[in-house]
């Protein structure tokens, strides 16, 4: 919903990296509504391409900023979301997929929410180059803590108990880790929690711009590919502000790793895994649906922070492994709560 993954905004029971792509549970409307026969072995499919596509793209990102030691967090962005543009314009050009064209009218609604998003990205990027990759996926889940909070007093909509019970074992399980990480780092973790904020923001201000959005399109409606374009696209010019801002230039022009051409191969792949996920979030939802989306993005976490862990060498201890473990059966137990909440509604 940045790269990340440039779509998805399956507010407060999502995966935060379809989050920072873009979609919304309007688009879970219009996957059903034409929703083709399923598949038993494209469904396995789908779901193995989102998993590989969403986990892949965390740990390339990882590998860039850390490995590499790249410290241009915000050009990585800018990069990633230009492939993005360049890709979906393509596409829609040659009229695979079709796209709203973006009016004078549609972005300025969308504008201030693109706001938000390049900040969740930005914030993104800086907190996954000073933590590792399993406590990030244990504080991302703060972001539903505050989402629902958030539901609560600006939407007056109400949750059941087991839902505070799973938000509960979230902060648990966020502070412990904190605690026990032998890798701390108080930079890091001041950036992953204005993230936590910046994402549900994101999600909250999103569903009231949308309707508003459509109002303003030719077809009245905003689908993905057009909400991964217009994110992205209105991206570029503040992140090349940005780039000033933060004084990356500097660094730009002096790093020897922008003369690697396998650098710049690392960096277009994880481009291209950022629409991946955009792609096959999409394409999971069409053969499956919203229940099992949610439920396989809980459990993906899990592999995602062992393979994080294990890749990156992060030194650990049985604390903050139960931790860690902990915070993810959280988010498991989490989904299962708003699945049961919303079949009874």
């Amino acid at each position: 919903m940045g790269s990340r993954s440039p779509i998805a905004m399956k507010p407060f029971e999502n995966n935060e990296n379809d989050l920072e792509n873009g979609f919304d549970k309007d688009t879970e409307k219009t996957t059903r509504s034409t929703r083709v026969t399923k598949i038993p072995n494209q469904a396995l499919l789908s779901g193995l391409a989102y998993c590989i596509s969403s986990c892949s793209m965390i740990l390339v990102n990882k590998f860039v900023l850390s490995s590499y030691d790249f410290n241009a967090g915000i050009f990585l962005m800018l990069y990633q979301n230009f492939i993005s543009v360049l890709i979906v314009s393509t596409l829609s050009f040659l009229g695979m997929i079709s796209t709203e064209p973006l009016t004078w009218r549609l972005v300025k609604v969308w504008l201030p929410v693109n706001f938000i998003f390049v900040g969740m990205l930005i914030t993104s990027m800086f907190s996954l180059r000073y933590i590792n990759v399993a406590m990030v996926t244990v504080l991302k889940n703060v972001t539903n803590v505050i989402t629902a909070v958030g539901e609560m007093y600006l939407f007056s909509k109400h949750h059941d108990n087991r839902v505070w019970a799973a938000l509960f074992l979230m902060i648990i399980s966020a502070i412990s880790g904190g605690i026990t990480d032998l890798s701390f780092h108080a930079v890091g973790y001041t950036w992953q929690l204005i993230n936590c904020f910046l994402t549900a923001s994101y999600s909250l201000t999103l569903r009231r711009v949308m309707d508003t959005a459509k109002q303003v399109t030719k077809s009245g409606n905003l689908n993905e590919f057009s909400m991964v374009l217009l994110n992205n696209t209105l991206s570029l010019p503040l992140g090349i502000l940005l780039i000033f801002v933060f004084n990356e230039v500097d660094y730009l022009f002096k790093t020897p790793l922008l003369r690697l051409p396998t650098f710049w191969l690392v960096m277009t792949l994880s481009g291209f895994l950022g629409l991946a996920i955009s792609f096959t979030s999409m394409w999971f939802l069409h053969q499956t649906g919203a229940t099992t989306y949610s439920l396989v993005g809980s459990l993906n976490k899990i592999p995602l922070s062992v393979a994080g862990i294990l890749l990156f060498k992060v030194p650990t201890s049985l604390e903050n492994s139960a931790s860690i473990f902990f915070g993810l059966l959280a988010g498991v137990f989490f989904a299962r709560a708003k699945m049961r909440e919303r079949s009874q509604t």
